[in-house]
């Protein structure tokens, strides 16, 4: 049960409606987030995605202006020779309290696309895992974890346009490590591996919810309003997208501290495409 969520009104927006938008989604979230402090409810969110999809901007996003005690961002690294022959322990140890919101920046789905891609698994450990992860996964929903998995997908153009600025960038170089730059030209084992995910680990009771993220805003907008249309809580008061007009010639985007004005339309969604941040 694939759930590919695509908010058309969205691709119109610029730099004013984007932030008019972000704001009113951000309002509910914090009420999404008191709902969960009330009622010790626990909420694990997973980003999932190839590098440079925004998974870590996307938690920005989210987390900018939640009560900082009762949220926890989680991006645990590689693993310990004990942590990969442990792997559901590795990450029991994570999940969210009572009243708390967890951000997962890649989660146990990592044994599912990067690890066996690159092999840092074996086929047995992958093959166990698949067959585990969904009743594990179950048995945390009947403990009262409520569980949403996000997949960020972007295209191989794309991903090679992000890697490249990264790369030039006297401000995000860092991120790019010799690992990123390794699976990159892996691309195609990657696919199989994601949709043998999709096909096998996406049931009615936590499905995965695609979304694309060729343009980082659009992708961090479309996701936030999947998961407060999805989840119920207190004052809930969800307005509909506005609707936005391409005629406007006023775009403005801000890339790397440097601030472009008076961009078109065209020019707008060209350069939002390599932003990480707002």
């Amino acid at each position: 049960m694939l759930i590919s969520f695509d908010q058309k009104e969205y691709q119109k927006l610029n730099d004013r409606s984007y932030r008019l938008e972000k704001r009113r989604l951000q309002i509910e979230l914090l009420k999404l987030q008191e709902d969960v402090i009330k009622n010790k409810r626990r909420i694990c969110i997973v980003f999932e995605g190839r590098d440079t999809a925004g998974k870590s901007s996307a938690f920005k996003f989210f987390a900018q202006y939640l009560i900082p005690k009762n949220f926890k961002y989680v991006n645990l690294g590689i693993p310990t020779k004990w942590e990969s022959s442990h792997w559901f322990q590795r990450w029991t140890k994570i999940l969210p309290k009572k009243g708390e919101i967890a951000f997962l920046d890649r989660s146990w789905y990592t044994r599912a696309l990067t690890e066996p891609v690159m092999g840092y698994c074996n086929e047995k450990q992958y093959r166990d895992f698949m067959g585990r992860v969904i009743p594990w996964e179950e048995s945390l929903q009947d403990e009262g974890i409520e569980i949403i998995k996000f997949y960020f997908s972007l295209s191989q153009d794309q991903q090679q346009r992000r890697m490249k600025a990264r790369k030039q960038s006297e401000l995000k170089y860092w991120k790019l490590s010799p690992n990123d730059e390794r699976i990159v030209t892996k691309w195609d084992a990657f696919t199989l591996y994601k949709e043998q995910m999709f096909e096998r680990t996406s049931p009615e009771s936590s499905p995965w919810i695609k979304i694309n993220a060729n343009n980082k805003m659009i992708a961090r907008l479309t996701a936030l309003r999947f998961l407060l249309n999805q989840t119920l809580y207190e004052n809930k008061k969800l307005l509909k997208p506005l609707i936005w007009s391409r005629k406007i010639n006023n775009y403005k985007v801000l890339l790397e501290g440097v601030e472009f004005n008076n961009l078109n339309y065209d020019q707008y969604m060209i350069l939002t495409n390599y932003m990480d941040d707002e």
